[in-house]
């Protein structure tokens, strides 16, 4: 029985304190959607830079007008912008060329263009690097007199053309990565992007004074990404700066070929996505099946006798099937990535 006088307290139990906590929890889970809202404005996705990178994006701005001579045994293909603040040599893959990062033209009759390597280069223009490139002797590169040749190629380069004070940076793809990641051993260069590829640091020693690097690679390739791991633990416990940019698959659309590859027009876009769908090469949402490379597109359109098509345009899709895959492939896609870790090692 309660005295007189004693007034009872309310009891504190569950009911009291699940209000507060109740918007403790509320307000933290918009905080989160508010950040993630953000982020995903801050960085556009996959679809957006598909979507500003078309092959005619940079016509307004720099024009390819390369110049082509022959040096120690091989191309050697550049351009150079009217007031170039730095140099970008790229390296190719194995199977590839030096033609393959120019359109053809009267500078270059044999030039391929292909789209992926020809955006590459026209970035580099228009942020005003001067851009070279060099065939490898063989079908890939090789690592050890090759380096010395390619490296006396760009130090008679760059001096003909007074560019000695210009930062000199490099990006090489699969076979032309693990060249850059040697030719950074014995060069000075101010930044390095190795991409589809993890260099050769399992072979030489990193030291603090390693370029910083840049991977850009696809992690459906698991021993590649997981290599890659390794190795960049290995550049932070030596000082270097080092950075990773992770390339994912993306769906083709009817319009995907036409806006990527010069001389491709988008009812033969249209009709090719809907070949490859109805060859089950592409799923429901327009995602690849499998690498372009696995697929046998080229027979099957070949005996599509209603669908003819320029074979020369033929190595132009392969790539981009293969970047839609995203398992092993130039791209271009992160170009404005990849030139900001130039632009930020310049100093």
């Amino acid at each position: 029985m309660l005295k007189r006088g004693y007034k009872s307290k309310a009891w504190s139990g569950p009911q009291n304190w699940r209000v507060p906590l109740l918007l403790v929890f509320l307000t933290l889970m918009l905080v989160g959607l508010l950040l993630l809202f953000q982020d995903e404005v801050q960085k556009p996705n996959l679809s957006d830079r598909l979507q500003t990178q078309k092959w005619n994006s940079f016509d307004s701005i720099v024009q390819l007008h390369p110049t082509v001579e022959f040096r120690n045994g091989t191309d050697v293909i550049w351009q150079m912008p009217e007031s170039p603040k730095a140099v970008l040599f790229l390296a190719h893959g194995c199977n590839g060329r030096a033609i393959n990062f120019w359109d053809q033209s009267l500078e270059c009759p044999n030039c391929v263009g292909l789209p992926e390597e020809r955006l590459l280069v026209l970035n580099g223009l228009a942020r005003q690097f001067a851009v070279i490139t060099i065939s490898s002797a063989g079908r890939c590169w090789t690592l050890n007199e090759e380096v010395l040749i390619v490296k006396n190629i760009i130090n008679w380069w760059i001096s003909e053309r007074k560019l000695d004070k210009l930062p000199l940076v490099a990006l090489g793809a699969s076979s032309g990565g693990y060249f850059v990641s040697v030719l950074a051993n014995i060069m000075k260069l101010s930044s390095i992007v190795l991409m589809i590829a993890e260099g050769t640091f399992g072979q030489i020693n990193v030291k603090k004074d390693y370029p910083p690097t840049l991977f850009v690679h696809m992690p459906k390739d698991l021993y590649r990404q997981q290599k890659i791991d390794e190795y960049v633990e290995i550049f932070k416990d030596k000082g270097v700066d080092v950075d990773v940019i992770e390339c994912m698959e993306f769906p083709l659309s009817p319009n995907t070929l036409a806006d990527r590859i010069p001389g491709l027009d988008r009812s033969v876009s249209a009709r090719l996505f809907e070949f490859f769908q109805e060859k089950g090469f592409i799923d429901e949402k327009g995602y690849m099946k499998n690498d372009g490379r696995a697929l046998n597109w080229k027979r099957a359109l070949q005996e599509k006798k209603s669908l003819s098509l320029d074979k020369n345009l033929f190595p132009h899709i392969q790539e981009e099937l293969n970047l839609a895959f995203a398992f092993h492939e130039m791209t271009s896609v992160h170009s404005d990535q990849i030139f900001k870790w130039f632009e930020s090692h310049m100093s």
